[in-house]
């Protein structure tokens, strides 16, 4: 992914208004992001815990969704599966997050949602730069680079739902 500026991240958003956009907690470590083995951006907010969002590279901008993490049904201790990168979680390692759709359909409070890694760390999983502990990665014969494509056509179809 090219770097991305903080502006930049906040004129991506498809589904919050633009003072939302202005509001948000942005990492404050853009500099220091390993953009190389980044397919996208993905955050969690500090100050609220059940919000993260994702900017994605899309034509020649980038595409940003803010996304709410749905409270786990308690005693949930499963594996589950991202449904972007593909890994296998423990515990709380994937979870569902929703996010509303952009337009009239988020305005009369439709949304769609996907299960992502918590963390939003799909792009170091995949590349093995992230342990992930009590879980994996399913054996595969792809190469990085075609993990990485599908990694980006899973955040594709799902950042098409909340436009569309």
């Amino acid at each position: 992914m090219r770097p991305v500026t903080e502006r930049e991240i906040r004129d991506s958003f498809v589904n919050c208004t633009k003072g939302e956009a202005k509001r948000l907690a942005v990492p404050k470590d853009l500099d220091a992001r390993p953009w190389d083995d980044l397919d996208f951006l993905g955050w969690r907010d500090p100050g609220a815990p059940d919000r993260a969002y994702l900017v994605m590279e899309s034509g020649d901008g980038y595409v940003g969704v803010a996304l709410r993490k749905a409270a786990a049904p308690a005693g949930q201790r499963r594996r589950n599966m991202c449904s972007l990168c593909l890994t296998t979680h423990g515990g709380d390692g994937v979870s569902l997050m929703t996010a509303r759709k952009a337009g009239r359909g988020g305005a009369q409070g439709n949304s769609v949602g996907t299960y992502i890694c918590t963390d939003l760390a799909c792009s170091l999983y995949l590349r093995g730069k992230k342990p992930v502990g009590l879980g994996g990665r399913p054996p595969e014969s792809l190469t990085v680079a075609e993990k990485a494509d599908r990694t980006l056509a899973n955040l594709s179809g799902f950042v098409r739902r909340v436009v569309d």
